[in-house]
């Protein structure tokens, strides 16, 4: 198993135990796609898979020879305007106005191990047994450009990586106008494409539609991936649902613009592409200079929607989330930013700390206003230094009083952005982004930092690095509050304004890269407005992403159970906020909003002082249950049950590895008169096993209880079965 070379034919396959990806080097010297499914026996020739003949109306490569048309024809990275119509992979302007190109194969090589992206986050392997590679290198002769493309195949999971690099050889440069990571044609249309879609306090809504002849797509051109879209895509077949039938799943490892995009020809074959957006980009190459994709994760499930993203939960947080805090579980931490806002004060903030302290919470987290002169949205943002007036002590005092309380300390910050009211602002009106002789616009009051330049990297490095070594810190949440407009850098000449977007997020993994590496112990929390930055880029570097700003429980159901379809759960940071909610003025029963944030990073967003002392001798409870169970929480294997988007109610569950435990989350919405009796089937059981559910104080074997179901009592839910109840049940063999 691996990738095998048949010489003789020029195909190439992919493939372990689960997933088999062909490839044929075309008459024409370059790549075509013979197939990508379930594991198929590998054999001298799939040449017979390779359809080609006769259409009216169609171009051809060859005046005699094979009939061979590139729109007819399935491929790996394709081009346009040499017998293929559709939208391409990639385009290349030259120098004489040209757009065509032709990059035919060269050579390849296969080896054992996966290689690292230079300035870019992808996923890694610790063994080289864990997965092996193929580089193809491809190159057009007229242009004097080369085309390395490389596929790695993970040998446990059904996982192969794509990513592509541009090497200018020649003396003349070019354009790169277009270059996505990946793209593949599958010879039928008989799929739904599901993906995410939202904004602000509603990030990724589940989204599902049957593709059609023409061009389908999601994207983003905010300068990140966006609240409105996220970097991945689900093609899956109608019959297909959480637990049987084939689905392929599409995530870029990108935090910046891009294009994810179905096509359906007239022949109803469907092509897939993903990476980069292409509107405003142009990156100049030069000789002996190169250009590298992002990644593209891959997988494929024969076996439903939960086997597709326990796929990539695996993946994304064992061989994507790097360094000290990959293996751990998270802390239980209370932010105060829902307490106070900017109205605080260290004897505040201390009695807030205190209060948590005595309930359990592990992390105390200093939110936005500490620093500059911040007391609202419009001064202070570039001021790196902590404000005195608010806080007599400084954070390193704050600090000292905190960890004394038994507690880490953690704090806010947002480096990408500045306010004109700001010091920052006031020396360097250069640094943001804006676009000469153009009104500049504003979102929150702030502006974007210049992070295409290295200087403004450097400066912003060292203001928060010089915090970090004096204090006592084990927790950062990065923040991004707005998105990028008028999109120019001074610090670059004209031809080059193409590259801007994409240097800018160079510019933010490079201060990530900076700053992870110097302080490798502090736990990262990437936040943007909520989720508007929630993307395997950022989980990179930050292991947990504060998922969403609305943190109403019900509303969380919504959010957390779609996230699951790609990112972990040990990455969605989900807390617990008072009520009635700050975002939807919905009041949910206290236990209910645990029983929704248990299932991500715990925490608190609110003053726990203003708790009564029942409620107090409640949360103490749930500390308790969180750090009993955050093991099997962040590292079982999770099982969506029931949509809350498609019922009254919603539920899942998370199974141990070995399956001797697990947790179970159901949800009530809204109340009905005379409502039906309930009974939700589990899922990823041992069959034979006898679990002991603590609720029911009762054993059931684990086959009753996977394809009869769990009988749910009303009277188990909490809050006496009102509206917005829950009930968790924690099973166990024994």
């Amino acid at each position: 198993m691996g990738i095998v070379f048949h010489n003789q034919a020029q195909e190439f396959h992919l493939y372990n135990k689960e997933v088999s990806y062909v490839i044929k080097v075309l008459p024409n010297g370059q790549l075509g796609n013979l197939y990508y499914g379930k594991r198929i026996h590998d054999r001298e020739s799939f040449k017979h898979l390779l359809e080609t003949g006769y259409r009216p109306l169609t171009t051809y490569i060859y005046e005699d020879g094979p009939n061979l048309s590139l729109h007819c024809t399935r491929q790996e990275y394709p081009s346009y305007g040499t017998t293929d119509f559709h939208e391409p992979a990639f385009e290349i302007e030259q120098v004489n106005g040209s757009h065509i190109a032709n990059f035919e194969y060269k050579q390849h090589e296969i080896f054992q191990g996966k290689k690292m992206l230079e300035g870019l986050p992808a996923t890694y392997i610790e063994s080289i047994r864990e997965a092996t590679t193929l580089e193809i290198i491809l190159y057009d002769c007229l242009i004097e450009t080369e085309l390395l493309l490389t596929y790695t195949i993970f040998e446990e999971l059904p996982v192969i990586t794509r990513h592509a690099k541009f090497m200018q050889k020649g003396e003349q440069s070019v354009f790169i106008n277009r270059a996505m990571s990946m793209a593949i044609d599958f010879p039928d249309y008989d799929y739904e494409m599901l993906h995410f879609a939202g904004a602000w306090s509603r990030e990724r809504e589940i989204k599902m539609r049957k593709i059609e002849q023409g061009l389908q797509s999601i994207y983003s051109l905010r300068g990140s991936s966006s609240a409105e879209h996220n970097p991945f895509l689900i093609l899956k077949r109608p019959s297909t649902n959480e637990n049987q039938g084939e689905a392929y799943g599409f995530s870029l490892v990108y935090s910046g613009n891009f294009l994810a995009q179905v096509e359906v020809d007239s022949h109803y074959t469907t092509r897939v592409i993903m990476g980069i957006h292409p509107h405003t980009f142009r990156w100049i190459l030069r000789k002996d200079e190169s250009f590298q994709t992002p990644e593209v994760v891959m997988t494929y499930s024969d076996c439903g929607l939960n086997k597709m993203s326990q796929t990539y939960h695996k993946l994304y947080r064992t061989r994507l989330v790097r360094g000290f805090w990959r293996d751990r579980v998270r802390p239980v931490l209370c932010n105060n930013w829902e307490a106070t806002a900017f109205n605080f004060n260290e004897e505040k903030i201390l009695h807030i700390a205190k209060a948590a302290a005595n309930l359990g919470v592990e992390l105390f987290v200093l939110d936005d206003g500490w620093f500059g002169k911040r007391d609202n949205d419009r001064e202070g943002l570039g001021d790196w230094y902590v404000n005195i007036e608010k806080l007599p002590s400084g954070i390193t005092g704050l600090a000292k009083k905190i960890k004394k309380m038994g507690m880490n300390f953690g704090l806010w910050i947002e480096p990408e952005m500045v306010n004109k009211e700001s010091e920052l602002y006031k020396k360097h009106p250069d640094w943001v982004i804006h676009t000469p002789g153009r009104r500049m616009s504003q979102g929150r009051n702030q502006y974007v930092l210049d992070y295409s330049r290295a200087e403004v990297v450097d400066y912003i490095y060292e203001m928060i690095s010089k915090i970090l070594r004096e204090v006592d810190i084990s927790y950062i949440k990065w923040d991004m509050n707005r998105y990028i407009t008028e999109c120019y850098s001074s610090g670059y000449k004209a031809d080059a304004q193409g590259e801007i977007m994409h240097r800018y997020i160079l510019g933010v993994y490079h201060l990530y890269e900076k700053l992870t590496t110097e302080f490798p112990h502090i736990l990262f929390e990437s936040c943007s407005s909520g989720g508007a930055r929630f993307d395997p880029g950022m989980l990179y570097y930050a292991p947990q992403t504060w998922t969403s700003d609305d943190t109403d429980a019900y509303e969380r159901l919504k959010i957390q159970y779609s996230t699951s379809y790609v990112y972990p759960l040990s990455s969605m940071g989900a807390h617990i906020s008072e009520i009635p909610n700050q975002q939807t003025l919905r009041s949910v029963p206290l236990e209910t909003r645990a029983n929704v944030a248990y299932f991500g990073a715990f925490g608190y967003e609110l003053d726990l002082n203003l708790l009564s002392e029942q409620e107090k001798e409640l949360v103490k409870k749930q500390i308790e249950f969180v750090k009993k169970h955050r093991e099997l929480i962040h590292k079982g294997r999770f099982y969506r049950l029931e949509s809350p988007y498609n019922s009254k109610a919603g539920a899942w569950m998370v199974v141990s590895e070995n399956r001797d435990e697990a947790l179970v989350g159901y949800y009530k919405g809204l109340n009905e008169p005379n409502a039906g009796y309930i009974r939700l089937r589990l899922k990823g059981l041992e069959e034979d096993a006898s679990y002991y559910i603590d609720q029911k104080f009762n054993n059931f074997y684990g086959d009753e209880l996977m394809y009869v179901g769990l009988v749910i009592d009303e009277k188990e839910l909490c809050s006496r079965g009102a509206d917005f109840s829950s009930v968790l049940y924690h099973l166990k063999v024994k």
